[in-house]
């Protein structure tokens, strides 16, 4: 059954429904991300641990699939290209920002810069202008994600160094995305060659060298954030976005990406007691009206011109 969801339908209807399920999909699974490293932050594991244990874990889960193939048509650069954007790239520098900045930075930069870079390199490498009202759909988001960071996100000093770093882990996989498309590289391809590019290298690295906290931490700990980053965040994660990027386009599903933030607000109300201000849930609606009249945009709309 999962196989035959992953795999391409020719029929455009079906891919079209695939694709839409697993973008909705994907917006409760990182939205789950920014609250369990929002967790993570708080806890005893150092931002290489976390790297660590998604890694670790992903690549154990993945082996199967390498063991059998699944990368022999993906050239070995492709592979290491892969694992260096949206495995290394995304996640040192995404980890070490919310150890300098507070999570609720990362819930604004990380899923709701991506439609914006995605947007532009997509414009760049392939050809994909912005059309008319996909142009205003990002415009109406980006007011709502001001309103959601509002006054909050300049009140921490120092926070940013962090907020560089999120901002390079979102370009980070925006680059990622739109490769795995330009290349015309499979869910199930693309998940495995972000671990296996990117597992062997920091591993080892991890356990020789860098900071580390894995013997002070509670083994509940240690399993659910290997469990979630591992499992949940890279190799759902993946899955569910590569295959929504094969149905519909990267500039479409990464619209989503940019309600995550209002999901994550919402999220941390009752879980974690931080309550919304009228600006923010303002925001909450701005966002999820930007992304539906974004993801509503057909190809009657007016590209814009190119500069």
């Amino acid at each position: 059954m999962i196989a035959t969801v992953l795999a391409a339908s020719r029929d455009p209807a079906r891919e079209r429904r695939i694709g839409f399920a697993c973008a909705f999909a994907i917006l409760f699974v990182w939205t789950g991300f920014i609250l369990a490293s929002r967790a993570g932050a708080r806890g005893v594991l150092t931002p290489w641990d976390l790297a660590g244990l998604r890694f670790g874990v992903a690549l154990v889960a993945l082996m199967p699939l390498v063991l059998r193939g699944v990368l022999r048509r993906i050239a070995l650069w492709r592979i290491l290209v892969m694992g260096a954007t949206a495995g290394l790239g995304f996640a040192l520098f995404a980890y070490n920002a919310f150890a300098l900045a507070p999570a609720a930075h990362g819930a604004v930069l990380l899923p709701g810069a991506l439609p914006f870079v995605t947007a532009l390199l997509a414009w760049s490498w392939l050809g994909e202008a912005p059309t008319a009202r996909r142009a205003v759909s990002l415009a109406v988001v980006a007011f709502g994600i001001a309103l959601l960071a509002g006054a909050e996100f300049f009140a921490t000093p120092g926070a940013w160094r962090g907020d560089i770093l999120f901002f390079i882990a979102t370009s980070s996989y925006a680059v990622f995305i739109v490769l795995v498309q330009r290349w015309r590289i499979t869910a199930i391809e693309a998940t495995a060659a972000v671990a296996v590019g990117a597992a062997p290298f920091y591993l080892p690295v991890w356990w020789l060298a860098l900071p580390s906290a894995m013997a002070e931490a509670a083994w509940q700990e240690v399993v659910f954030q290997g469990v979630y980053q591992g499992l949940v965040a890279m190799v759902l994660a993946s899955l569910l976005y590569t295959r929504a990027l094969v149905a519909l386009g990267s500039t479409t599903v990464s619209l989503f990406t940019a309600v995550v933030p209002a999901l994550a607000a919402l999220a941390a109300w009752p879980v974690l007691g931080e309550p919304l201000g009228l600006g923010a849930l303002a925001g909450v609606l701005l966002v999820t009206g930007g992304m539906i009249l974004g993801v509503r945009a057909g190809r009657v709309d007016v590209p814009l011109a190119r500069p």
